[in-house]
């Protein structure tokens, strides 16, 4: 469900000259991040719950934490790029496509793709040096840092120390920025005089603040459970877990197809076309 959604979102904005504005552009690149992180945590949640096979190599395991990782700060960033794409359509709306041209928006995403693989690149290093003598029984279907760090029988602190630094300055100053972004574009609707317009101007707002929600919700969640829920059932961390990477790339495309009406019309357009065809 999460390829095929995700995948008509994609055909719908590339045959669809209309959607070729950077608002779609963004959630392009979105689609794609959430295509790439669930190629990379789906291998091993297969293999354990359809074939029973929960075993995973060292060296594969790290490389599946760095790609998830990575995906999970792009999406982050392509989350930020997309509050001040709403800003600049809402605050500047004349100038809307001289600011925000393809080249800008490839700059964007270059840049975003580069911070991300910036701040993960340390993290299989930081795994690799310490020893693991005890148990190697990890608590997810996938590898995190923060799961297999807890398995080494060494100091992690300097793991932990990096771990809440990039947690900081990257998902914590990104949330502010989007924080801030929708302060000025409240600032800015309230400024419209007409109500209708002032209404229509937050309607283009609603998909972006449903994926930041469901980008953040089930971060924070997976983060208390972490924190203080060590009493609870492993069926609760195994679920968390597992929302906190499923639910964002299969409800993303969802959001945007109902509550985008360019992308809902075409999406329609082309089933209706195909069932006229049958």
């Amino acid at each position: 469900m999460t390829l095929l959604g995700n995948g008509a979102v994609l055909a719908t904005i590339k045959v669809d000259q209309s959607l070729h504005e950077p608002m779609y552009c963004f959630l392009s690149i979105l689609a794609l991040t959430d295509v790439g992180l669930s190629m990379s945590t789906l291998p091993s949640m297969l293999s354990v719950f359809w074939f029973n096979a929960p075993e995973v190599p060292f060296d594969a395991c790290i490389t599946q934490m760095f790609f998830i990782h990575s995906f999970r700060e792009v999406e982050s960033g392509v989350l930020v790029s997309m509050a001040f794409d709403r800003f600049v359509a809402i605050r500047h709306p004349l100038h809307y496509a001289s600011i925000l041209t393809h080249g800008i928006i490839g700059k964007i995403g270059i840049a975003v793709i580069i911070r991300a693989v910036c701040v993960v690149f340390p993290v299989p290093f930081l795994i690799k040096r310490l020893p693991f003598c005890h148990s190697n029984v990890l608590s997810h279907s996938y590898c995190l840092h923060q799961d297999a760090m807890r398995l080494a029988c060494a100091s992690t602190r300097v793991n932990s120390l990096y771990g809440l630094i990039v947690v900081i300055f990257t998902l914590g100053f990104d949330a502010l920025i989007i924080l801030f972004s929708y302060v000025l574009i409240l600032k800015t609707v309230l400024g419209i005089a007409s109500r209708a317009e002032r209404l229509k101007a937050l309607n283009t707002c609603l998909s972006h603040i449903c994926a930041v929600l469901l980008f953040y919700v089930p971060l924070i969640g997976v983060t208390i459970i972490h924190r203080f829920g060590k009493h609870l059932s492993p069926v609760v961390h195994t679920f968390m877990a597992n929302t906190y990477l499923l639910l964002p790339p299969l409800l993303n495309p969802v959001v945007y197809s109902v509550k985008t009406k360019q992308i809902r019309r075409r999406i329609i357009h082309v089933f209706q076309r195909r069932k006229n065809r049958v």
